[in-house]
């Protein structure tokens, strides 16, 4: 039987989604014609079970996130995030104005939940809307419940800016969290914007978060390394099935040359 809560939320039906999600922005401002400016980032939930210390409606912790593929400061383009839990929490609407954008929470069912990300001034004047459907349970429920290793849930998506403005690509030109496409011949970079820094701003980025040990890994490099172990595997098995198409074609030329007066 899954586990779910007794009262879904009143939220739309999640959409299909690409891996790259284009926004606009519809000011005058000046904008850079023919120029890309790419987010990637993840979004999806992490659950422990409580072990003895479970009970019939607190039997799991949990917590749901949005961060940088690459656990850098995604802040730097979103202003603040707004999760939308089930009905049956205290305070469902939880805006989360600074980094990590995450809430932490307890319960026992499982249930959708919506993700508004709203951005700076000068990165989009509209929120995009993301849903995670909140996992608690393993993919194998006949299996017993572990407290050691947690459930992990994980999308990667890229959000993607086209045709900047001056502003917005000053302010974030060389940022980690960011992607920039080569640009275009002849054209040069506005000065970057200075920051004030002083020294105690707070760090915006996961890469010490504490379930950081569980966050799936997206960069490039890892893509790379799966794809070539895949590859491998295949080219494994498509030797041995030729191998074993070689054997059964000399055992018929065998059975044919014995049968023969």
């Amino acid at each position: 039987m899954t586990k779910q809560a007794q009262d879904p939320p009143e939220t739309s039906e999640p959409t299909l989604k690409s891996l790259r999600t284009k926004m606009t922005k519809s000011d005058e401002k000046k904008k850079l014609k023919d120029i890309e400016i790419s987010v990637p980032l993840v979004y999806g939930n992490i659950a422990y079970w409580l072990g003895k210390k479970a009970s019939e409606y607190q039997s799991h912790k949990w917590t749901v996130y949005v961060r940088g593929a690459t656990n850098e400061d995604i802040s730097v383009v979103i202003k603040k995030v707004v999760f939308q839990l089930h009905s049956s929490f205290n305070n469902p609407t939880r805006v989360i104005e600074e980094p990590p954008f995450e809430v932490s929470e307890s319960g026992w069912g499982e249930f959708e939940i919506a993700i508004t990300l709203h951005f700076h001034s000068d990165v989009c004047d509209k929120p995009l809307s993301l849903y995670h459907h909140l996992k608690l349970y393993p993919e194998d429920e006949s299996g017993p419940l572990t407290m050691k290793k947690p459930v992990v849930v994980e999308h990667y998506d890229e959000i993607v800016f086209p045709d900047p403005c001056e502003s917005f690509l000053a302010r974030v030109q060389n940022h980690p969290a960011l992607t920039f496409p080569r640009l275009p011949s002849g054209y040069n970079l506005p000065a970057p914007m200075q920051v004030d820094d002083n020294g105690k701003k707070k760090r915006g980025d996961t890469k010490d978060h504490s379930l950081g040990q569980w966050f799936t890994s997206f960069s490039e490099a890892d893509e790379l390394l799966q794809l070539a172990a895949a590859r491998q595997q295949v080219q494994a098995h498509i030797a041995k099935l030729r191998r074993q198409i070689s054997l059964l074609e000399g055992q018929n030329q065998t059975i044919k040359t014995g049968s023969d007066p």
